[in-house]
Parts: C-alpha cells; sequence; structure tokens
C-alpha cells in the first residue's frame, strides 16, 4: 500500500484489455484478492478467478498445477505473485500454455529479490532471464522489473528488522524513514539485476526460446528473441 499501484502491471492491464476487448476470457491464476494494477481486467474482460480458498473474487477452486479447464479456453492469463508459491512454476507454466487459445496471452509478475514472505508455502525466486526461459514458449513482448533497486533494498531492511525482532509488523513500522526507496526504482539492466520483482508478458507460441537466445536476451534485454 505504502509503494503505491503496481504502475507496470495496470499498464499491462491496459494494453492487455485492448488487445482482447471486453468479450475476451481472462483467467486470473491466483485471484483470490485482485491484484495491485490488475483492477482494468474486471472492468473491461470477462474475468474467471481460480485460487485455492473461497473469496468475492474466486469463481474456481482450482490447483494451478492441474487447471480444470479445456485446452485453447482462454484468451489470456494473468498470474501475479503466485509462481513463488507453487511446488513446480515450470508445470504451472505448462498448464497455462495449455489453456491458452494459439494468440493468447499472458502476464507472469514474480519475485526476484524478496524474503520469504508466506512461510512453508514459499518456494522460489526468479531473475529476469530465468523468468524468460520459464516462458520460453511464449513470444516476449514486454519483460523487465515490477519493483528494481530501491524496493528490494527496502524489502531486505525490513527483512534484517523482522530477523532481528521477530515481528513483521514492527518492522515495517521501524522502516517507515525508508519508504521513499522505490521511488528511486528505474528501468534499466541495472536495476533489473537487483530487482525486487520481475514480470514477463508474451504470446502463445508453438516454438521454443532456443537456449542460444537467452546470452542475448540478457545482453540487450531484446524483448523479442525467438519463440
Amino acid at each position: 500500500m505504502l509503494q503505491g499501484e503496481n504502475k507496470v502491471a495496470a499498464r499491462v492491464a491496459a494494453d492487455l484489455v485492448r488487445r482482447v476487448g471486453p468479450a475476451g476470457q481472462v483467467l486470473v491464476i491466483g485471484g483470490g484478492e485482485i491484484g495491485s494494477g490488475a483492477a482494468a481486467l474486471y472492468t473491461g474482460c470477462q474475468v474467471l478467478g481460480t485460487d485455492i480458498y473461497a473469496s468475492p473474487h474466486t469463481q474456481v477452486l482450482a490447483d494451478a498445477h492441474d487447471l480444470p479447464f479445456l485446452d485453447a479456453t482462454f484468451d489470456a492469463v494473468w498470474i501475479q505473485a503466485v509462481l513463488e508459491h507453487v511446488l513446480d512454476p515450470p508445470r504451472v507454466v505448462s498448464e497455462i500454455h495449455r489453456v491458452l487459445k494459439p494468440e493468447g496471452l499472458v502476464f507472469a509478475d514474480t519475485p526476484f529479490l524478496q524474503h520469504v514472505h508466506e512461510g512453508a508455502y514459499d518456494f522460489t525466486r526468479y531473475t529476469l532471464s530465468g523468468h524468460r526461459w520459464l516462458f520460453r514458449h511464449f513470444v516476449c513482448l514486454d519483460a523487465g522489473a515490477t519493483s528494481g533497486a530501491g524496493a528490494a533494498l527496502l524489502w531486505a531492511l525490513r527483512g534484517f528488522a523482522a530477523a532481528h525482532i521477530g515481528s513483521r509488523n514492527v518492522a515495517r513500522a521501524l522502516t517507515l524513514p525508508f519508504i521513499w526507496l522505490p521511488w528511486l526504482d528505474g528501468r534499466s539492466q541495472r536495476h533489473e539485476d537487483v530487482a525486487a520483482g520481475v514480470f514477463f508478458y508474451g504470446r502463445r507460441s508453438d516454438v521454443a526460446v532456443e537456449p542460444r537466445d537467452m546470452v542475448g536476451f540478457y545482453q540487450n534485454r531484446s524483448r523479442s528473441p525467438k519463440g
């Protein structure tokens, strides 16, 4: 809340709505809550929310490892702050690929430099390149940091305080003087290499990115490697 709306997610949500239109069927995995920046989806598309718990935004209780939908059902899939909480991210991404229509879109927002925030249900972190490889069966429309070096430093300070004090709420209070740090975030390779979180926005493909393309993706931050 103190860091404001996820501007990257808001920008991508607006583009996604423009591409799929009001009749577009969008699957939100981990949709028990509306993610930061995702509000436009709920007014501009037909959203179906899945999660492992019931909420006003959950229409289907489902495990993302085995989505209960037919192949080629959705125009887009939105998965925000979820992949770190699943045991097998490649399997989840494979399921996303399966339920998307040809040319379907995906947006994923996943932590990189963040401390554990769901206890026993927090498993994985991704660099930007690792995240791209996870979505190698998709054409890259855009990718980068959702929150950069400043946000990562704020996460680290809060984690340091919580480790010594034993209370995350107290740690948040003690680090209030540093809430301005995310305002220093930028969209550059330097920020992506120390990002608190990374995103991938892509289009379904039947051809995978080649391993040799990954070096170029990092060196040039190419947004459309073969895929």
